[in-house]
């Protein structure tokens, strides 16, 4: 299989096969992200034979594995979306060519990805299997989209994913937890929650910002221009959040950069895991969770 660097999926897609079809990110810009900063270029497509070959490898694996199968192909890549429609359907026509067991295909995207498709392509996408994209929306609030160089407003996020929900393509939002910064992680919250309950995502994911000394938001930290949170406002941060969701959704929190995983469907678990947020709010210090945060090396 053809891999390049650090390959990132989302929990829910262990079990996909995962492909690779891009490498790297065509926004690259923003200013807390490091995901991609061990590859030597910017964004780069993989070549169709590349790609027909890691399908040809998986459909070997599947053969020699009896009674196993792929349901589900994650492509690979910090926003495979991006690719035009036509390289899409060439995707999806390879998938479903050596791979007929793989229903769905998923990938990571950007809001702005969505609006280089028209409502048809959509639709067409959707019809040729692609479902369940997961969505780094990050935020509602518009002054910490702005600052830390997203590319979009609010207003796109819920543009765009009503387009997706009108082509009847499903999706998921990671939610990053002290992106708004100190002093503002309960209006970020309420904000994203606003934005949320217009929407219908399957799930809302929320991962807590880990800054590293090589991402430029160390150096606006570093010039006194922002200010990150105590990891209590964060757990205060995510409170607030599902305090706010009105609508049926999956939360989690399982990434590794929260020190306690979340899981629940909302409405339904909406007190268990604000009862959870109390308790470790109330017994849990700054400083027990400043050492995990300070001794995570690696998202």
């Amino acid at each position: 299989m053809h891999y390049t660097g650090t390959i990132w999926r989302p929990p829910y897609e262990a079990s996909s096969l995962l492909l690779e079809v891009t490498a790297g990110c065509t926004h690259h810009k923003c200013k807390f992200c490091t995901l991609y900063n061990d590859l030597p270029f910017k964004f780069r497509m993989s070549p169709l034979e590349d790609i027909e070959a890691d399908l040809q490898e998986a459909a070997h694996t599947v053969k020699l594995w009896k009674n196993f199968s792929f349901e589900r192909t994650f492509l690979t890549g910090a926003n495979p979306f991006v690719l035009k429609f036509d390289r899409l359907m060439k995707i999806a026509d390879l998938v479903h060519k050596y791979i007929p067991s793989s229903r769905t295909i998923g990938c990571f995207a950007r809001v702005t990805d969505v609006t280089l498709k028209t409502d048809e392509e959509l639709k067409a996408l959707h019809n040729a299997g692609y479902d369940g994209l997961t969505i780094g929306i990050e935020t509602g609030d518009d002054e910490a989209l702005k600052f830390m160089n997203k590319g979009y407003r609010a207003d796109d996020i819920v543009t765009q994913c009503k387009r997706l929900d009108l082509a009847g393509i499903h999706y998921s939002f990671f939610y990053l937890t002290s992106i708004s910064g100190a002093g503002r992680g309960e209006i970020g919250a309420k904000a994203t929650a606003e934005i949320c309950n217009q929407l219908h995502p399957t799930e809302v994911g929320a991962n807590m910002l880990t800054i590293y000394p090589d991402s430029e938001l160390y150096q606006e930290i570093q010039r006194g221009t922002w200010k990150e949170e105590s990891e209590l406002e964060k757990y205060k941060e995510v409170r607030a959040l599902i305090e706010h969701l009105n609508i049926p959704t999956a939360f989690g929190a399982l990434g590794a950069s929260n020190a306690f995983q979340l899981m629940g469907i909302l409405p339904r678990d909406k007190k268990k895991l604000l009862d959870t947020l109390d308790k470790i709010i109330e017994n849990v210090s700054e400083e027990e969770l400043q050492y995990y945060r300070r001794n995570l090396k690696h998202l």
